[in-house]
């Protein structure tokens, strides 16, 4: 039987990677420690390996790796305006934690590590669509020490030779999408006002736009990571292609809507060049925002 690791394994994304490895027979180790605080619920599968254990602390994680043959590090300070108010707890998780996760994979000689990083890469210097080979563009803690953690998966492929893949993730949402405090993702914050009949909360003029991905096509780009045989080290787009702004957003939800300041840190645009990992990794997303809104508003 094959043996995954998942850091991170009893959040949002990292939850639903653990449900489908399960599903597809996996021998399954979770390491979370509960960080964040957007979660209403922590969703540890009492068919895993469970451990609440912090990244940041090298000596108990590291001999959960022994045997194991693919790690997915989703483990992280996921948000902008938290690593905004408390910078050195992101790069501490973010870089220090991902040091450690990617030293814990070379002493055991993992087959595979999967990089979960994000589009916030991009910034604003970038045009639309955004493709892998743009400049940086970091305008926050969170995006310096995500894609530090980019540069520490390379370099671990390229000084020692372990295989890694980055996935940029382009807005996730879906089941289990954080929903608590007013930096929730926009769709899962939307839901919830709409649910208790609150406003819809627009940050600045609302013509920002996003490219919406669903969680279970993020978990099919995760699998096909497993099964490609180039790309190490290197970094793919995970979105749908599809900018929406989130004044239209907001009307798909329906409900009344009021206009909150803009928040510092932020980009502007995004939408993503996902060539790459149609043809390296034979991915693209399925699944249509809308109708995932429109079944789950009620």
């Amino acid at each position: 039987m094959k043996k995954a690791l998942v850091t991170g394994g009893a959040g949002f994304i990292g939850s639903n990677i653990v449900d489908r490895l399960l599903k597809e027979k996996y021998e399954v180790i979770v390491i979370d420690n509960e960080h964040s605080d957007a979660h209403e619920n922590f969703y540890w599968n009492k068919n895993a390996k469970n451990y609440k254990y912090d990244i940041r602390n090298y000596n108990d994680i590291e001999p959960l790796f022994k045997d194991v043959d693919f790690v997915f590090h989703l483990a992280a300070e996921s948000r902008i305006q938290p690593a905004i108010n408390n910078p050195i707890e992101a790069v501490e998780i973010n870089v220090v934690g991902t040091c450690n996760v990617l030293q814990a994979s070379r002493t055991h000689n993992i087959k595979r590590v999967i990089y979960s990083s994000t589009s916030a890469a991009y910034g604003l210097k970038n045009p639309i669509p955004l493709k892998e080979t743009m400049i940086k563009d970091c305008l926050n803690p969170y995006s310096v020490s995500k894609t530090s953690g980019e540069e520490l998966c390379k370099m671990y492929t390229d000084l020692f030779g372990l295989k890694t893949i980055t996935f940029r993730y382009f807005n996730v949402y879906g089941e289990r999408q954080p929903l608590r405090g007013q930096y929730a993702p926009v769709i899962g914050l939307f839901l919830r006002q709409l649910k208790n009949n609150e406003p819809l909360t627009i940050v600045g003029d609302g013509l920002q736009t996003r490219d919406f991905t669903y969680v279970g096509d993020v978990v099919e780009a995760n699998l096909a990571a497993l099964e490609c045989i180039e790309g190490f080290g290197e970094i793919f787009n995970i979105g749908t292609g599809i900018q929406i702004n989130i004044l239209d957003l907001a009307k798909i939800v329906g409900g009344k809507s009021i206009h909150i300041d803009k928040r510092i840190g932020e980009c502007r645009f995004t939408q993503a060049d996902i060539t790459k990992a149609q043809n390296i990794l034979n991915w693209k997303p399925k699944d249509n925002l809308i109708d995932w809104i429109n079944k789950n508003k009620n």
